[in-house]
């Protein structure tokens, strides 16, 4: 891992190239890319099941967000959560002495993570990067890795956040916002709400009212396009922060070498013209801890910084990685150091640090950054809002969602002299939904042999509630259960018969009713 003297955190968290490549080739029933939540549940069915599998995984670490500061879990409603899923929640409460808890510190998830795979036999293999894949007839035949290795398999789960495997097989895909008129939809495309917004008149000029000084960092020239019309760009993206006011455990934030107060003027203005929330996401976990997370016009959220990423190569990544370090390590030190801020805001923060006892091998920093959307698969079905309100329910599913539809700002946009961000949605749901099998599958005739339970058939916007690591953990485990049907035959993925599946997803202990409909809630157990 390198280092670097400007900085108290590794400049290395995510990729970086082999330095010796040694050519071998493994062959297993099931090769699972990426050590997401839903890749644990995912390996550790087909463990339990007997299947020989391996995960490939382009990290050091197990778990994705759940392992790495998403701690306050966005739930939606708990009794929708069953099987892997449910017995993760078991024992993490079990870890603090209660049956079930969805808040949590990263270590413990971690621990949770890594005795579920110790147990099952599962065998991960870190820092494997994608480099090519091999087909015939439609079907997956190996997939190579930039260190040398090529694993052989008969069926394949992609449980990338970003769709990475899937892409490489040749499966359609789809980054960015749809039009809502492109699937009957209300809350898709472009949107300019009241959520996250600057709720007062912020100018947007490098020197107030001057606009030949041109706009503040991070801000496009209006005028907007029309609502609910499609474009290239997803939500932002930040790191979930396990932070603590608790002095014996609390080491300093790290100060980027790239520091420019410049970039948080526009939280300067904001915070100088009395808002008042600033501390409303330092969500409490256990032992004094937080996972804080994006609140209001200007915070931890990179707005504008994640639209390369889905696309991006692994180095390229790497670069937007650290750039987003950058703009969220600067933050912190603009808030401690800058006499912008309200003195009596300054010495509150001043309290905060990061945590000593979390993520040592990266300075108490998170080693996952927050990819909230990347790449989306059009596959056999495609989940859209109407599925999400239960306005036109699903007949094959694989699993339930039941987080409100929630996306993040997309753009920041300067009109009439103030500024505004754009793409925030936070649209609440009745009640717990079905989510298709075919939603995880490719459509016909697109590799025949490959399940997909992060990067989902799905609409920007009902993305934005399938998106929780909860569903991530049991689709992971239902891609499992529809492979290891597979295995018994040709059949593609897209053709398996449900009425095989359903017995199957309940005998795991798998939640498909929504008869039953329980009010789900935006946060919490």
């Amino acid at each position: 891992m390198k280092s670097d003297a400007a900085r108290t955190i590794p400049t290395l968290f995510h990729y970086e190239p082999p330095t010796c490549v040694k050519e071998t080739t493994r062959e297993v029933d099931v090769l699972v890319y990426g050590g997401t939540s839903a890749g644990v549940t995912a390996a550790v069915h087909l463990c339990r099941q007997g299947r020989s599998v391996v995960i490939a995984n382009p990290s050091r670490e197990v778990g994705g967000l759940s392992t790495s500061g998403l701690g306050f879990t966005d739930v939606g409603n708990k009794h929708a959560i069953g099987g892997l899923a449910a017995t993760f929640y078991q024992a993490v409460g079990k870890h603090y002495g209660i049956d079930w808890k969805a808040q949590f510190e990263p270590h413990v998830a971690s621990k949770v993570f890594k005795q579920l795979l110790s147990n099952a036999g599962v065998e991960v293999l870190p820092m494997e990067f994608l480099l090519g894949v091999e087909s015939e007839d439609g079907r997956l035949v190996s997939a190579t890795f930039e260190s040398g290795l090529t694993v052989r398999a008969r069926q394949f789960i992609d449980a990338t956040y970003e769709g990475d495997l899937a892409a490489m097989a040749g499966v359609t895909m789809h980054v960015g916002r749809e039009s809502n008129a492109e699937f009957g939809e209300t809350r898709n495309g472009v949107q300019c709400g009241p959520h996250h917004q600057f709720s007062m008149p912020v100018d947007p000029y490098v020197l107030p009212g001057v606009p030949s000084s041109g706009l503040l960092p991070g801000i496009e020239p209006g005028p907007l396009p029309a609502t609910g019309s499609a474009d290239h760009r997803v939500q932002a993206y930040n790191f979930r922060m396990c932070m603590t006011d608790s002095a014996s455990n609390r080491r300093p934030f790290p100060v980027p070498a790239t520091y420019d107060p410049l970039r948080y003027e526009l939280l300067a203005r904001v915070l100088e013209s009395g808002w008042p929330e600033f501390f409303k996401k330092f969500d409490r976990i256990p032992n004094g801890k937080t996972d804080t997370n994006n609140h209001g016009p200007v915070s931890s959220d990179f707005i504008g910084g994640s639209h390369f990423w889905p696309r991006a190569s692994h180095a390229q990544r790497e670069a937007l990685f650290q750039a987003h370090v950058d703009w969220q390590a600067g933050l912190y030190h603009f808030l401690n150091t800058s006499p912008r801020i309200p003195k009596e805001l300054r010495e509150a923060f001043a309290a905060w640090g990061l945590a000593a006892d979390e993520f040592p091998e990266t300075g108490g920093w998170p080693h996952q950054l927050y990819i909230r959307e990347g790449r989306r698969m059009r596959g056999a079905f495609v989940m859209t809002e109407n599925h999400c309100t239960n306005s036109h329910p699903v007949d094959d599913p694989a699993g339930l969602g039941a987080y409100q539809m929630d996306s993040h700002n997309c753009r920041r946009f300067a009109r009439d002299g103030r500024v505004f961000n754009e793409g925030d949605v936070q649209a609440r749901l009745e009640g717990p939904y079905g989510i298709s099998y075919r939603a995880l599958v490719p459509r016909k005739g697109e590799c025949s042999n490959l399940l997909v339970p992060c990067a989902l058939s799905a609409t920007h916007i009902a993305f934005g509630s399938l998106r929780m690591e909860p569903v991530f953990m049991v689709l992971g485990q239902s891609c499992a259960i529809a492979a290891d049907l597979l295995l018994e035959s040709q059949t593609p993925a897209c053709e398996l018969p449900y009425a095989d599946l359903r017995p199957a997803l309940l005998e795991a202990g798998q939640i498909l009713h929504t008869e039953h409909r329980v009010k789900s809630f935006q946060f919490g157990e």
